[in-house]
C-alpha cells in the first residue's frame, strides 16, 4: 500500500492503495466517484475514458502509480451543472439509449473538442475509435460532437 494525493476534478484527494491499483478502480471504490464506469478491463471498450491532463485516458488500465501530479478529470468534474457544450448536445441530438457507454464518450469527445474545436468527420472518426456502443449509436455521437463545435464557436 502506498498513500497518493492526486488532484481530481479541481479538489485534492487521499488515497491508500497498492500502486498498481487502476484509476478506475480508485475512483470508484475508493473515492465513491461512480461515473466512470467499468466495460471490458483491457482498454478496449471506451467505457472508463477520464481525462489524464489534457488528454482522453483509459482508467482500467492507467495505474495510480503513473498518475504524478497530472490533473485528473472525470464526468462528475466536466461540468459543474451538466452544461457543458458535449452534454448539452447529447441532449439535444437524444444520443443516449442504455447510457452506459455515455460517460466514457462524452470525455472522449470533450477531450477532442478542447484540443481540436473543429474537428472533420475524419478527427471525429480518429478520436472516436475504439469507443464502444452496444446501442449503436455513433451516427447520433458524431452528430453531438458537431453541434457542441458549432455551439462553441458560436458562443
Amino acid at each position: 500500500m502506498a498513500n497518493y494525493t492526486l488532484r481530481i476534478n479541481g479538489e485534492k484527494h487521499e488515497v491508500d492503495v497498492d500502486p498498481a491499483t487502476p484509476m478506475l478502480w480508485v475512483l470508484r471504490d475508493s473515492l465513491n466517484m461512480v461515473g466512470t464506469k467499468f466495460g471490458c478491463g483491457i482498454a478496449q471498450c471506451g467505457a472508463c475514458t477520464i481525462h489524464l491532463g489534457e488528454n482522453a485516458t483509459r482508467s482500467c488500465q492507467l495505474p495510480v502509480s503513473a498518475v504524478g501530479d497530472q490533473e485528473i478529470t472525470t464526468i462528475e468534474g466536466l461540468s459543474e451543472h451538466g452544461d457543458h457544450p458535449v452534454q448539452q448536445a447529447w441532449l439535444e441530438v437524444d444520443v443516449p439509449q442504455c447510457g452506459y457507454c455515455q460517460a466514457g464518450q462524452i470525455m472522449s469527445a470533450s477531450a477532442l473538442l478542447k484540443k481540436n474545436p473543429n474537428p472533420t468527420d475524419a478527427d471525429i472518426d480518429q478520436a472516436m475509435n475504439g469507443n464502444i456502443c452496444r446501442c449503436g449509436t455513433y451516427v447520433r455521437i458524431k452528430q453531438a460532437i458537431k453541434t457542441a463545435a458549432e455551439t462553441a464557436q458560436n458562443a
